[in-house]
């Protein structure tokens, strides 16, 4: 099976080269370094100390392994981290997170899943462990790996059931990769029951590195100068919003703009970069008046706008701590939802759709805490907004519960460090 599962990345190579350049017209990252996909990386420089390879596939995955990273380079002050990517956003995030490491930290793109280009980006870095981050299991990887001695492990890692479905119709090719993982650190009990499913021998509770995530003092700077730009007015932050989902939160915020305080500024924060432009003429056609985060002075002058595009990389945290109510998105759609951690730990009250999946027991969590409220549509995230910005008895309250919420599941990091220690 993994015979044939190669033939077809060679196979398909030119067609996901071909990819690469087109998505390279709206996102210039991808048409950049593209000798790291392929596993050529120059003249090879010997390692000063082990070296620990982390992979985040993108932007969520590099932000969840923060923690994480910056835990194993204080354990293991000798060491390097290679951290690998998939997408240019997720390659930006990390640049932006990790270059207070300097030179302890390399960043590199993920070699496509062939067992020559895995073999040579092993033979140029040399790690002493291979960490995935979540969910990221690859065959040649996997068998790479367990040829070259180098432990594989799964941190942070979530299956749902519906990847677990996805994954059996895999069959022997994922189970056997499934078997060459050394360790998992699994996110829930229920995560944990679905990958041992697969075979994997080593599966420990953990629970989520992303709750551990430190606020960095920058991003609350800049959400201080951006409170600062909208001044008192109240704030509707609708964050990683997928497609399909600003033009029904556009319709309703224009349609209950009675019930809303008068004054309100929405915020709305497209998860993928190369849809602003498309959110802006959108905004535009509701016969809104937008402005772009990107073009916002925030020193002087009042923010005038009904809404703020949020075109900024690597702000999450600054627009969660300028906003008043939070509304976490891909869960007005069938898209499994977003991550709502982040707000909580800056003790915002977190609005939710019906379609948080992929973050199953971390939402019911945070309903079951006060701290979130889940919304039918479009005009129940309007009406619950209302009464939120209306009554700031109630938005204190439940921005309280979402901070005790978050800061009760610390210590993700500290649990999967411990583990780790018999492989590094």
């Amino acid at each position: 099976m993994r015979v044939l599962y190669s033939l077809m990345w060679w196979l398909a190579l030119p067609l996901v080269l071909t990819r690469l350049w087109l998505r390279g017209r709206q996102e210039p990252g991808y048409r950049q370094h593209w000798g790291e996909r392929l596993g050529f990386y120059g003249r090879a420089t010997p390692a000063a100390g082990p070296v620990l390879w982390v992979h985040a596939v993108s932007v969520g995955e590099t932000r969840a392994a923060e923690p994480l990273i910056d835990a194993l380079l204080a354990e293991y002050p000798q060491s390097r981290i290679i951290l690998t990517h998939m997408t240019p956003t997720g390659r930006a995030t990390g640049k932006a997170l990790f270059a207070k490491h300097g030179e302890r930290l390399q960043q590199s793109y993920l070699p496509y899943d062939t067992g020559s280009m895995v073999s040579r980006f092993i033979r140029h870095f040399q790690p002493q462990v291979c960490i995935l981050m979540e969910t990221e299991v690859w065959p040649n990887l996997i068998a790479v790996c367990n040829a070259r001695s180098v432990p594989v492990v799964l941190a942070n890692a979530r299956l749902s059931e519906r990847s677990l479905r996805k994954a059996s119709r895999l069959g022997a090719l994922l189970l056997n990769a499934a078997r060459g993982i050394s360790l998992v650190a699994a996110q829930t009990d229920a995560d944990a029951r679905r990958i041992r499913s697969l075979g994997v021998e080593r599966v420990e509770i953990t629970g989520s590195i992303k709750f551990d995530v430190v606020v960095p003092e920058a991003a609350l700077a800049i959400g201080a100068a951006l409170r600062s730009a909208i001044g008192q007015r109240p704030v509707l932050l609708c964050a990683s919003t997928r497609e399909g989902e600003e033009e029904l939160i556009l319709s309703a915020f224009t349609a209950a703009r009675a019930a809303l305080p008068a004054d309100i500024l929405l915020l709305i924060v497209p998860r993928h970069p190369q849809r602003f432009d498309e959110v802006e003429k959108m905004i535009a056609a509701h016969g809104l008046q937008v402005q772009r985060r990107s073009q916002l002075a925030l020193e002087g002058g009042q923010l005038q706008a009904d809404v703020l595009l949020g075109d900024s990389m690597g702000e999450m945290f600054a627009y969660y701590a300028a906003c008043d109510v939070a509304f976490v998105g891909g869960s007005l759609q069938p898209l499994g939802g977003q991550n709502l951690i982040e707000p909580a730990a800056l003790g915002k009250p977190v609005l939710i759709g019906q379609h948080t999946f992929n973050f199953e027991l971390v939402s019911e969590d945070a309903l079951a805490a006060g701290g979130a409220q889940r919304i039918t549509d479009a005009a129940d995230l309007m009406s619950a907004a209302a009464h939120l910005l209306n009554d700031s008895s109630a938005r204190a309250a439940m921005g309280q519960n979402a901070l005790s919420f978050a800061n009760q599941h610390r210590g993700a990091t500290r649990r999967t460090l411990a583990l780790l220690k018999d492989l590094v």
